[in-house]
């Protein structure tokens, strides 16, 4: 059974600075010191919206394909997602779990796991075999989920969940926290609003974060607002806006989508400040920059 001692060079080195770092950190899949060079810790909610899927998606793309390791706790929704699509952008991923280290939990995630492994991944755990998970042993996996990384983010979360526990352990190990807005009238948007309510920053694009690990310049940043990428949707709806302001309904029967993925798409935009919300119609803002 392969694990890292506290005692070894090997040992992450952001990990060893929290307050209470395990003692022994097991893991399987072959140790390269560069995965813990340049991490993200990315939690959320296991009821996840479509809202959430795409956005999860699209950030964490983004951000393991430019070399950042992305660390999750592997359980469904958020969690498995982020591993995925860092995966899909040929990134590397950390997974902790909050069971042994022989042990796959949830069992039916066997294939990510084994995926996680064959793209030079890593499962970490500090609990030794096949030790099952309980309810204590969640808490104290967010801890070295948070304590892997320099910067936590934080999708979707309920005002009692787990990510807002793990965003209370990274505030305490002094990590930058940022959150991703989303609507108000969902329950899975309250705990980031909270978090933005107490000092978290603002994610509205994957620029953002890649500006954080020095991936981007100011200049750089600044040109890649102005250049924004839209998928086939998004310009679809910058087309059908160009014409007149319109609510949600007429959006969805002119687009011929589904009101989620129609939704999902026009908080972005509104994100990425090409849109505002007015009186139930979307405009578009002026001197917005040319996308299409």
């Amino acid at each position: 059974m392969n694990y890292i001692d506290i005692n070894s060079t090997e040992y992450p080195y952001l990990l060893k600075q929290i307050k209470d770092p395990p003692g022994k950190l097991y893991y399987r899949g072959n140790l390269d010191m560069e995965i813990f060079n340049e991490t993200l810790s990315v939690v959320g909610t296991r009821r996840m919206t479509r809202y959430g899927e795409i956005i999860t998606d699209s950030l964490v793309s983004a951000i393991a394909g430019a070399g950042v390791t992305i660390v999750s706790g592997f359980m469904y929704g958020i969690d498995a997602l982020a591993h995925n699509a860092a995966l899909k952008a040929k990134g590397r991923t950390i997974a902790v779990m909050p069971c042994g280290i022989e042990k796959i939990h949830p069992e039916y995630q066997a294939d990510l796991h084994e995926r996680i492994l064959s793209n030079n991944g890593l499962i970490v755990s500090e609990h030794p075999g096949d030790t099952p998970p309980a309810l204590w042993t969640y808490p104290r996996r967010n801890r070295i989920i948070a304590g892997l990384s320099s910067i936590l983010l934080v999708v979707e979360a309920g005002v009692k969940s787990g990510a807002l526990i793990t965003a209370k352990i990274a505030k305490n190990y002094s990590k930058k926290i940022f959150a991703v807005p989303g609507p108000l009238t969902s329950s899975v948007s309250m705990g980031t609003a909270l978090l933005i309510k107490q000092g978290a920053s603002i994610l509205t694009d994957a620029d953002d974060l890649l500006f954080e690990f020095g991936k981007l310049s100011t200049v750089e940043l600044y040109t890649n607002i102005k250049q924004q990428a839209l998928n086939r949707l998004q310009k679809k709806i910058i087309d059908v806006l160009s014409q007149e302001p319109l609510g949600i309904d007429e959006i969805t029967r002119l687009t011929e989508r589904p009101t989620s993925d129609v939704g999902a798409d026009l908080t972005i935009l509104t994100l990425k400040k090409l849109l505002t919300l007015k009186d139930g119609k979307y405009y578009l803002i002026k001197g917005a920059p040319n996308v299409i």
